[in-house]
C-alpha cells in the first residue's frame, strides 16, 4: 500500500486530518482500530464552549467538518456569556451523541481522497530522520511520507473503576501499546496523563422536578458558515447541585480513592477535575453544579456533567443518589479514569512535526491536551502542514493574532505542559480580534490559497467584507443631530435599530452580518486599534526564523537563565521565544541581531 499521508486514529483529530489533506488534493489514509467509534464522543456530548466554540468556528472557516456535524446532529444550541462583551461569547451545543459519530463516519467514507482501514498501526517506519511508512497488526506495510498520529488516549492506555484496573484507552475498548513503544524508539519524550468520565443514568429514574430545565436560544445560532440557518425541535437540559451529603460520601472513601491511594499516577486536567479532587481541594465548598444532559434523542442516556470519577462502584451509586432528582436514578454507565501516553509538545515545531523526526506530525490528546475541540483543530493544523511537507510548499503558521488555533498551538510547542492542557479565552492576547463571528472574514482568504474551501464559498466572504467597508464609510460620513452615525452608535445605549432610524434610506439594505460587524468594529474601534498597534510592534521580528541547532551558548550578554530556557525549549522563532518565561525584552533584542547575523553569512 502507499498514500499521500497517512493518519493514525479516527477520532476528531484524525477525522479533521483526513479531509483537510483530501480537501487540497491528496491521498490520505486513515488507519483506526474499530470503525464503529469514528468521532465518537467518549466524554460529555457536546460541542463548543468558552474558547472551544470560536475553535469550531475557525476549523469550519478552514474548510472543516466539525462545525457542520453538530449543526446537523445538534439537540440544543446556546450562545454562552451572551449578555458579555463579543470577546467572550462562544456558542455551544448539545450533541445527539451516536448521530453525531454516524454523520462523521459517512462524511469521510463518502470523500474521494480519503480511503479508510480498519486495523492497527504498530510501527512507524523511518530512514535517516525521516518517516518512510507504517507497519500494522495484522502485517501491511504502508509507504507514506508523511504520518499524523491521532491516538487519543490509546497509547498504553489504562482505565480505573475504584480498585477495578484494565487496560484501555476507553472504557471496554483495548489499548494501543505498540505505537507508545514505537514513539519511544524514536526518541520522543514521552508524558504519563489521565483524564476521566462521568457516570451516565437513565432518565426514567430522574425526577426533573427537583431541577432546574435550562433551555436553547430561540432562535438556535448554527456553528457553520455554510448552514444559513436550523430548525430543530431543541431538548432541554438540567440543572441540579450537590449536597452535604454527596461529600460525605467522597470523605469517607477518599483515601481510597484511586487518585489518592497511588492507583493513579499520571497527571489530570486542572480545569475539569475530577468529583473527589474538588472535594479535596475545596472542602468549605458544601455544594457543586451538576448538568444533566441529554446524550442523544433517540435514548434515555443522560450525562452528569460534573461528576467525573474513578470511585469504585457502590460509591458510585451513593454519590449519585445523593443529588437532588437523583435520588433513585439507575447508573448505565459508570464513571472511570483513563490513564495513557502522551509527547511532551515541546518536541514539536510550530507545524505540529516533531523535531527528531522529519515527516512525523502530532495531533490531539497525544500532545498533552484535552477536549475535543482542541484535538480537531490540531488534527486539520498537522493535516494541511503535513499536504503541504508532501508537496515541498511552505508550512502553515497561525498566529496568536490571527486565530485561537494559533493561540493553541503557540501554547503547548512554546511552553509545553505537564497536565491536559485547555483552550481559555483568557489564553488570547488578542480576543477582541478573535471573536466567533468572525471567523471566515480572519481565515477564509488563507483557506483559499491552501485550497481548502470552495472559490464561490471564498467569493462571499469578500462580498462580505466589501459590504462591512462600505457600512463603516456610511457610518463615518453620514451626520444626524450633529453627530456621525459612528459617534451615535459609540453609545452602548444606542442600538443599531435606533440608527437605522436615523438614516433609514442609507442603512435600509445592510444584512444582518454586515451590521453585526460593523456595530462591532465601531464600538470597540479603540480596544481593536490599539490590539493592532501592539500586533505591528511584535510583528517586526516576531517571524524571524531561528536556524535549527542554533548555539545560544555562544552569544556574549545573553544571561545564563535565558541561555538554558532557549536551548531546553529551541523556539523556531523570535517570537515563540518572547513567549518563554525567563527570557527578557534585552535578550530577545540580542538574539534578534545574532540571529539576522547568522543568518546573513551563511
Amino acid at each position: 500500500m502507499k498514500t499521500d499521508v497517512l493518519i493514525v486514529g479516527a477520532g476528531h483529530a484524525g477525522c479533521e486530518a483526513a479531509l483537510a489533506v483530501a480537501r487540497m488534493g491528496l491521498k490520505a489514509l486513515v488507519v483506526t482500530m474499530s470503525m464503529d467509534t469514528v468521532a465518537q464522543m467518549a466524554c460529555n456530548p457536546a460541542i463548543g464552549g468558552l474558547a472551544k466554540g470560536q475553535l469550531v468556528r475557525e476549523i469550519d472557516a478552514l474548510g472543516g467538518a466539525m462545525g457542520l456535524c453538530i449543526d446537523a446532529t445538534g439537540i440544543q444550541f446556546r450562545m454562552l456569556k451572551s449578555s458579555k462583551g463579543p470577546a467572550v461569547r462562544s456558542p455551544r451545543a448539545q450533541a445527539d451523541r451516536w448521530a453525531y459519530q454516524h454523520w462523521m463516519k459517512h462524511y469521510m467514507e463518502r470523500e474521494p481522497n480519503v480511503k479508510m482501514l480498519q486495523d492497527r498501526i504498530t510501527d512507524i517506519l523511518t530512514e535517516d530522520g525521516k518517516v518512510i511508512g507504517v507497519k500494522t497488526a495484522i502485517g501491511i506495510e504502508i509507504e507514506t511520507t508523511a504520518v499524523v498520529v491521532c491516538t487519543g488516549t490509546f497509547p498504553r492506555g489504562k482505565t480505573h473503576i475504584g480498585e477495578s484496573i484494565a487496560p484501555g484507552g476507553r472504557f471496554g475498548e483495548p489499548a494501543a501499546t505498540e505505537i507508545s513503544a514505537s514513539m519511544e524508539s524514536l526518541n520522543l519524550p514521552l508524558l504519563r496523563l489521565k483524564t476521566g468520565t462521568c457516570p451516565r443514568v437513565n432518565a426514567r429514574t430522574v425526577d426533573y422536578s427537583k431541577m432546574e430545565i435550562q433551555p436553547g436560544d430561540n432562535p438556535p445560532q448554527p456553528f457553520s458558515y455554510l448552514t444559513e440557518s436550523l430548525d430543530l425541535e431543541q431538548v432541554p437540559c438540567w440543572a441540579t447541585w450537590t449536597t452535604d451529603k454527596t461529600q460525605k460520601v467522597i470523605e469517607d472513601i477518599l483515601k481510597d480513592a484511586p487518585l489518592f491511594s497511588g492507583q493513579i499516577e499520571g497527571v489530570g486536567p486542572r480545569y475539569c477535575p475530577s468529583f473527589e479532587l474538588k472535594i479535596a481541594r475545596f472542602p468549605e465548598k458544601t455544594r457543586h453544579h451538576v448538568f444533566v444532559e441529554p446524550e442523544g434523542r433517540n435514548t434515555e442516556e443522560l450525562y452528569l456533567n460534573g461528576l467525573s470519577t474513578s470511585i469504585d462502584f457502590k460509591s458510585q451509586e451513593r454519590m449519585v443518589r445523593s443529588v437532588p432528582g437523583l435520588e433513585e436514578a439507575e447508573i448505565i454507565r459508570y464513571g472511570y479514569a483513563v490513564e495513557y501516553d502522551a509527547i511532551s509538545p515541546k518536541a514539536l515545531r510550530d507545524t505540529l512535526e516533531t523535531k527528531l523526526v522529519a515527516g512525523l506530525f502530532l495531533a490531539g490528546q497525544i500532545n498533552g491536551t484535552s477536549g475535543y475541540e482542541e484535538a480537531a483543530a490540531q488534527g486539520l493544523y498537522a493535516g494541511i502542514n503535513a499536504a503541504l511537507k508532501v508537496e515541498g510548499r511552505p508550512p502553515f503558521i497561525l498566529g496568536r493574532d490571527e486565530a485561537y488555533i494559533g493561540v493553541l498551538v503557540d501554547d503547548i510547542v512554546t511552553r509545553g505542559t505537564d497536565e491536559p492542557y485547555r483552550l481559555f479565552t483568557s489564553r488570547a492576547e488578542y480576543r477582541l480580534l478573535l471573536r466567533q463571528d468572525n471567523a471566515d472574514l480572519r481565515l477564509s482568504e488563507r483557506a483559499r490559497e491552501l485550497g481548502l474551501i470552495s472559490e464561490d464559498r471564498a467569493s462571499k466572504v469578500n462580498a462580505l467584507k466589501e459590504e462591512i467597508t462600505n457600512t463603516l464609510k456610511i457610518l463615518e460620513n453620514t451626520r444626524r443631530e450633529e453627530k456621525t452615525l459612528s459617534q451615535h452608535l459609540k453609545n452602548p445605549d444606542t442600538s443599531w435599530e435606533e440608527v437605522i432610524e436615523k438614516a433609514p434610506e442609507e442603512l435600509a439594505d445592510i444584512s444582518e452580518r454586515a451590521s453585526e460587524q460593523a456595530l462591532i468594529e465601531t464600538r470597540y474601534a479603540g480596544y481593536i486599534e490599539r490590539h493592532l498597534n501592539q500586533i505591528k510592534k511584535l510583528r517586526r521580528n516576531a517571524h524571524m526564523r531561528i536556524p535549527d541547532g542554533f548555539d545560544y551558548s555562544v552569544i556574549s550578554g545573553l544571561r545564563l537563565e535565558a541561555k538554558e530556557k532557549l536551548t531546553d525549549i529551541a523556539p523556531e522563532t523570535i517570537g515563540q521565544a518572547s513567549k518563554i518565561s525567563g527570557v527578557s525584552p534585552s535578550d530577545l533584542s540580542l538574539l534578534a541581531i545574532k540571529v539576522k547575523q547568522f543568518t546573513n553569512s551563511k
